[in-house]
């Protein structure tokens, strides 16, 4: 058995073919994999198109028939053992001549969560996991709110002054964050489904919500662009309505946020959502406990003004204040953006 580091390392590489699948392989989880034999790595796959191969089967396709027999396959999450679109990819791993497997996580689904363990090693092949295993977790996190809870992962995006205010004067399209975060915001797009917005969001500033960067694989698919509103929209006047990607918008009118995350992920495959709105939306889910990461842009300035970043009815004791854990921070030209995950012992108040 290899030692931990050397463990670790493969799945590092296995971890970073899954990152090249982040956004487009929903509603399956974005996993990746290597093929090692003789301590070198002669094939790496990640996971494709629903439809396509998944991570094991990719990373064998490169390879002539009898190539990775005795080798070793690091992936990111317990081979599929049913029959799919694809094939079981435990058949694949045991037809191949594989003779150990290392996988970073146990499927999320109760229903498929170690049965691999217990084909694989019937066929003589070894098993190992839980190598890397949160940084496994944490990139198929949308995948695992969705088998979990039932709705998608929920990222809260804002840019924001210093002094926490989103505020323009009326009209005022000008933007706090620089071009360079915005770029970032691009790259953010690319990685998740669904862009969710508000009514007012939408009659205010006329937004594309679309990813427009030339960093962002051209598999990408625009993302669902989700339109809440209370009181409807005069579809005609609205560039999500009528350019070239309507196809890919939708609108929710009057439903609780709750039900709206459920259907989207039953309905559409959606894993991932990201929030680009007002304080108001953005307030309205965070009260509802419905926000699980925030990525927060400050510009290097003061604005003052009513218009918060986030709105709603906020908490009136400190205890049930929503913190986040190992928040990153990255300076991004004068701007900062602070990004983390919200922790799961940080709000008490139940979910609407």
């Amino acid at each position: 058995m290899m030692n931990i580091s050397e463990n670790n390392y493969w799945m590092r590489l296995a971890l970073e073919e899954a990152q090249r699948s982040t956004g487009l392989t929903s509603p399956n989880p974005a996993v990746g994999a290597v093929i090692v034999k003789d301590e070198m790595v002669i094939a790496r796959g990640r996971t494709r198109q629903a439809g396509g191969n998944h991570a094991e089967r990719d990373a064998l396709s490169i390879l002539e028939p009898g190539g990775a027999k005795g080798a070793t396959i690091y992936v990111t999450l317990e081979p599929c053992s049913t029959q799919g679109r694809s094939g079981a990819c435990t058949d694949a791993i045991i037809e191949a001549g594989i003779s150990r497997v290392v996988y970073g996580l146990k499927d999320p689904n109760p229903f498929h969560a170690g049965r691999a363990d217990g084909i694989l090693k019937a066929a003589g092949i070894e098993v190992e996991r839980g190598i890397c295993e949160e940084e496994c977790r944490h990139q198929i996190r949308g995948f695992i709110s969705v088998q979990t809870r039932g709705r998608p992962w929920v990222i809260a995006k804002t840019a924001m002054s210093l002094d926490g205010k989103i505020s323009r004067l009326n009209e005022e399209g000008q933007w706090l964050s620089n071009e360079q975060s915005r770029e970032r915001v691009h790259l953010l797009r690319g990685e998740v489904d669904a862009i969710v917005t508000s009514g007012e969001t939408v009659r205010r500033d006329n937004p594309s919500l679309t990813i427009r960067s030339p960093r962002i694989s051209e598999e990408k698919e625009q993302p669902l662009r989700v339109v809440l509103t209370k009181c409807g929209l005069d579809q005609s006047r609205w560039k999500i309505f009528n350019d070239e990607y309507k196809n890919r918008t939708r609108v929710f009118e009057n439903i609780k946020l709750r039900d709206i995350l459920s259907q989207l992920s039953e309905n559409e495959g959606v894993n991932t959502v990201m929030l680009e709105c007002g304080g108001n939306l953005m307030g309205a889910f965070l009260d509802s406990n419905l926000i699980d990461e925030f990525m927060i842009f400050y510009a290097p300035m003061v604005t003052g003004g009513l218009h918060c970043a986030t709105g709603g009815e906020g908490i009136s004791v400190l205890e049930d204040r929503w913190g986040l854990e190992n928040p990153s921070v990255e300076q991004i030209g004068n701007d900062l953006c602070l990004r983390g995950l919200v922790s799961t012992k940080s709000r008490k108040k139940l979910e609407r």
